[in-house]
């Protein structure tokens, strides 16, 4: 049994096979612009034995939330990524990072870790030289679980399966979506083409930027609904669980 809990964004607690993982964590209430409109401030149940960072955004990589975790916790980063750690928390963090590319993979504790693709931008951002090319996450112990991360569509999805459990992106933080996410409609496409027997929405519906509480927000709670509708039309095969942010969810593999 799989036991996950999503925390709002793309930070998701996972438990599996008495291994604890942390999803892009963000533990806090606001970044720059952004303030957590719904669910509460996350509180983990203990200390994870990884985290796993799909990529460089600061929305993803957020360097004051990781700052709250034990010092020793591993870090799971992009390939690439240990620099801008280092830079941002010292020789000791960026020491404890394994950096993968797409294709590579370890182990924590039994439970195995592959990096696999993700179509979305490289970069910190536009006022940073730093680059790490993002990727996904396939997690493979009781059950095998993708957490896409931050992406938009790629061939490879249909390379993923068999999977129990894919975490998906159906949104994003703002009234906009640019190159390199899913929106419903994508989500399930991606989920047509990985064919999961469940699949959890998550990048929506936590934070919003600040003043444009009213600028577009059917696109801030309806895009779990939405992606669950359209995955019953599209992969009828695939069940889908909508949570509210500090909700959990048990999959038990067949």
């Amino acid at each position: 049994m799989v036991q996950l809990t999503w925390c709002g964004h793309s930070t998701v607690w996972i438990e599996d096979s008495g291994i604890r993982l942390l999803t892009d964590p963000l533990l806090r209430d606001r970044l720059a612009h952004l303030r957590r409109r719904r669910g509460p401030t996350p509180r983990l149940p203990s200390a994870p034995d990884a985290v796993l960072v799909s990529h460089l955004h600061a929305d993803h990589l957020d360097f004051a939330s990781l700052r709250r975790l034990p010092e020793h916790t591993t870090l799971v980063v992009p390939a690439g990524a240990a620099r801008l750690v280092r830079r941002a928390l010292g020789a000791a963090a960026a020491g404890r990072c394994t950096e993968l590319a797409v294709g590579d993979r370890l182990t924590i504790g039994g439970v195995g870790v592959a990096a696999v693709p993700a179509a979305h931008h490289a970069g910190r951002g536009p006022w940073s030289r730093h680059r790490a090319t993002a990727v996904g996450y396939l997690i493979e112990g009781r059950a095998r679980t993708w957490f896409a991360g931050d992406t938009g569509l790629f061939d490879e999805m249909a390379d993923l399966g068999p999977l129990d459990l894919a975490l998906i992106p159906v949104g994003g933080w703002g009234p906009t979506l640019g190159p390199g996410h899913l929106d419903p409609t994508g989500a399930a496409e991606a989920v047509r083409r990985a064919a999961p027997a469940w699949a959890v929405p998550i990048h929506f519906g936590t934070f919003w930027p600040v003043g444009c509480d009213r600028i577009r927000a059917d696109r801030f709670a309806r895009p779990g609904d939405d992606f669950a509708r359209q995955v019953e039309t599209v992969s009828p095969a695939t069940r889908v669980r909508v949570l509210r942010p500090g909700e959990s969810f048990r999959v038990d593999p067949s």
